[in-house]
């Protein structure tokens, strides 16, 4: 979606918002521990994208969206009272895969061979030197 000053602040507050019901009026064991990352408000303000992400694997993710769905009527009542919109958007839940690609870099990272990492230094000293 394209991205706007105000679609960017409104986002903000929705996402805000929406961890807040998340958290202290669903009662869904299945959205226990789960973060919302980010929201993405279109640009008319009618549909707002809502990327979350859980510890788990797929089935885990599966169960979060499912739960998230489940709840889509009342999460987004309690926004319409929560964030003072004419028009509250139509919510649609994704899970934000950019934790779990960060882990997997960090952990890929992490086992870099040492005659790699030392092989950066000698270069560096070579260009020291010249």
């Amino acid at each position: 979606m394209k991205s706007t000053p105000r679609t960017r602040k409104l986002g903000v507050t929705v996402r805000e918002a929406i961890a807040s019901i998340i958290q202290g009026a669903i009662a869904d064991p299945r959205l226990d521990l789960i973060t919302v990352t980010s929201v993405d408000v279109s640009s008319d303000l009618s549909i707002a994208n809502v990327y979350v992400t859980a510890h788990g694997d797929e089935e885990r993710y599966k169960e979060v969206l499912e739960g998230l769905e489940s709840a889509k009527g009342r999460i987004r009542s309690l926004l319409g009272r929560a964030v003072k919109m004419r028009i509250t958007p139509d919510l649609r839940f994704f899970i934000d895969p950019s934790v779990d690609e960060g882990f997997r870099m960090s952990v890929a990272l992490q086992d870099v061979p040492p005659t790699l990492a030392n092989s950066s230094d000698v270069h560096e000293d070579d260009a020291s030197e010249g």
